[in-house]
């Protein structure tokens, strides 16, 4: 089990894009949830059992319905795209393409964070 520390991620997001994020809070441990400026809302989670396992999921559903999900779970259905087992969810559960996220947790942050503000027009 590798402990991510989710007090440096907490920190980024709150300070590197306080522009976009209202509140972070942490349920658990390795997971955090990012309150965004237009009501909606990112989770974070990386896997205690699972080595390298991860979800970066911004939940838009609310708003326009859609989510955007960076994870890298090995679902059979996505062994076609390159990146596999890493995919990313594109707007809907069903559309997925290439994940070309970091794998070093806090570059993947800023990442999806860029990727979230970028659509938010704010």
């Amino acid at each position: 089990m590798k402990l991510i520390n989710i007090s440096l991620l907490s920190e980024i997001a709150q300070v590197e894009f306080a522009d976009i994020v209202v509140h972070v809070s942490n349920p658990s441990l390795n997971e955090m949830r990012i309150i965004l400026a237009d009501g909606s809302f990112v989770d974070i989670w990386f896997s205690l059992k699972l080595k390298g396992r991860y979800s970066f999921h911004w939940d838009r559903r609310v708003i326009d319905g859609t989510i955007y999900r960076h994870d890298n779970a090995p679902h059979r259905r996505w062994n076609e795209v390159k990146t596999f087992p890493k995919h990313f969810h594109y707007g809907r559960e069903d559309r997925v393409v290439e994940s070309q996220i970091s794998n070093v947790p806090e570059e993947a942050l800023r990442d999806f964070l860029l990727f979230v503000r970028g659509k938010m027009h704010l």
